[in-house]
C-alpha cells in the first residue's frame, strides 16, 4: 500500500503542474522476476519515476515505452523476454530468466474513472479490495485498470459490450484473498484479466513510547503500515518523538482497547510498565485482536497470564511473547527488525524460514 500512496502523491503533484503521466503495471510474469503482478510505477513526461516494476533493470526502457504511450494517448502492452541467456539482446540485462508483461496506461484527468481514481479508492479506506486489469496477450484489447470491488461497495467502469462474470470473480478473489488470472471475451476477442487482491494495510498499535519504540514506529511507517503510539506519559507520547506515526495518544491502559482494531491490526506491548501491560493484555484477550505481542521474557508473560487468571494454552499460543523472530537482536533497531519481521510473517501466513531453504518459488504464482 505504501507504493500506491507514493504513486498517488506523485500524480497529484504532476497534475497540479499540468504534467502528463502514465501508469506502468506488471500484469503477468512467466518464470522468475524481481517484481510480481501488481507492481506499479508512475511515469511523468518529464522522466520522473515513482514506484518500481523491477529491480531497476527495466525502468530505463519502461520510461521510453511510457513516453510513447503518453504521446499516443493509448494503452500499450510490452513484453520483456529474458528466457534466452543472451539477455543483452534486449539491452537491459534482466538476468531473471523470465517473461514480464507490462501494461502502460496514459492517465487522462478528464476521465473520472481512470486508474488513479481506482487506486485512490483502494487507499481511501481500510478495506480489502480487488482490482481487475484487462489486457490482450495476442491482440489490441488493452482495456486497462477498469474495475474495483470492495467488501462494502463497488466502483466500476466496464464497457457495456463487455459481457462476463467479472464481478462474481472479483468477489471470489476477496473471499479467498488470492489474486488470479481469468479469460473473458470483449468484442468477440479473448481478453485476459489480472484480478488482483489488495489487502488492507497492517495497523500497528505500539503501547509504549520509550526510546526503543521509536525505531519500531519508523520501520512500520516505511512499510506503509498505519502506526499508533500510545502511552500514559505525556512527556513520552509526543508527535515530536514520533513524527512518522499516524497517531500519538496519551491514554491509560483501560482506554487503549477503545482504539478501533480489525483483522489486520497488531498490538505491541512495550511500555516497560508491568501494571500497564498486564491490564492492557487482559483487555485485549477479550477481543478478536489477531496479533498481540509482548516485549520481555516469557516468564513475564506467564506471570501476567497467571495474574489475570488467563494462563491457558490457547492464550499462550495467541500472545507472541517474547515478541519477534530470533535474529540475535540486541539494539533497539535490531529488536524493531525482529518485531516487524514477525508481524509481517504472521499476517502473510509465511513459514519464517530462510529463503535458501525454500523448495517452492519465493513468490506464490497466481492461478491461470
Amino acid at each position: 500500500m505504501n507504493e500506491i500512496n507514493e504513486i498517488l502523491d506523485a500524480y497529484k503533484k504532476a497534475s497540479k503542474a499540468n504534467i502528463r503521466t502514465a501508469l506502468a503495471t506488471v500484469v503477468k510474469v512467466e518464470g522468475s522476476s524481481y517484481r510480481r503482478p501488481g507492481a506499479r510505477m508512475l511515469v511523468t513526461e518529464t522522466g520522473q519515476l515513482t514506484g518500481a516494476i523491477s529491480g531497476g533493470c527495466l525502468e530505463g526502457d519502461a520510461l521510453r515505452k511510457a513516453l510513447t504511450a503518453i504521446h499516443l494517448q493509448e494503452n500499450r502492452l510490452v513484453t520483456y523476454d529474458t528466457t534466452d541467456e543472451d539477455d543483452a539482446k534486449l539491452g537491459i540485462q534482466l538476468g531473471c530468466n523470465g517473461i514480464v508483461y507490462i501494461l502502460f496506461e496514459p492517465l487522462k484527468p478528464e476521465n473520472e474513472n481512470n486508474p488513479i481514481a481506482i487506486l485512490s479508492e483502494v487507499a481511501g479506506k481500510r478495506e480489502d479490495a480487488a482490482i481487475a486489469v484487462l489486457f490482450s496477450l495476442g491482440g489490441q484489447q488493452h482495456t486497462g485498470t477498469k474495475f474495483l470491488l470492495k467488501s462494502k461497495n463497488q466502483f466500476k467502469n466496464i464497457p457495456s459490450f463487455f459481457n462476463s462474470n467479472i464481478e462474481a470473480d472479483l468477489r471470489e478473489v476477496i473471499l479467498t484473498q488470492t489474486s488470479v488470472f481469468k479469460s473473458y471475451t470483449c468484442h468477440n476477442q479473448p481478453v485476459t484479466a489480472f484480478l488482483e487482491f489488495i489487502s488492507a494495510p497492517i495497523a500497528v498499535v505500539i503501547a509504549g513510547a520509550g526510546n526503543d519504540a521509536q525505531p519500531l514506529a519508523q520501520m512500520c511507517h516505511l512499510l506503509g503500515w498505519q502506526v499508533t503510539v500510545v502511552d500514559g506519559r505525556p512527556a513520552q507520547a509526543t508527535k515530536q518523538r514520533f513524527p512518522t506515526a499516524d497517531d500519538v495518544l496519551v491514554a491509560k491502559a483501560r482506554e487503549v482497547d477503545l482504539i478501533k482494531s480489525d483483522a489486520h491490526t497488531a498490538f505491541v506491548l512495550m511500555t516497560h510498565n508491568y501494571n500497564y501491560d498486564v491490564e492492557l493484555l487482559g483487555r485485549l484477550l477479550t477481543t478478536n485482536t489477531p496479533y498481540i505481542g509482548s516485549l520481555g521474557p516469557k516468564k513475564k508473560l506467564l506471570k501476567m497470564l497467571d495474574e489475570l487468571g488467563l494462563d491457558t494454552e490457547p492464550n499462550r499460543q495467541r500472545v507472541h511473547g517474547p515478541i519477534g523472530l530470533d535474529i540475535g537482536a540486541e539494539t533497539a533497531a535490531e529488536i524493531a527488525v525482529s518485531i516487524v519481521a514477525e508481524i509481517k510473517a504472521f499476517f502473510a501466513g509465511a513459514a519464517k524460514e530462510p529463503l535458501k531453504d525454500k523448495v517452492l518459488p519465493i513468490h506464490q504464482h497466481v492461478g491461470l
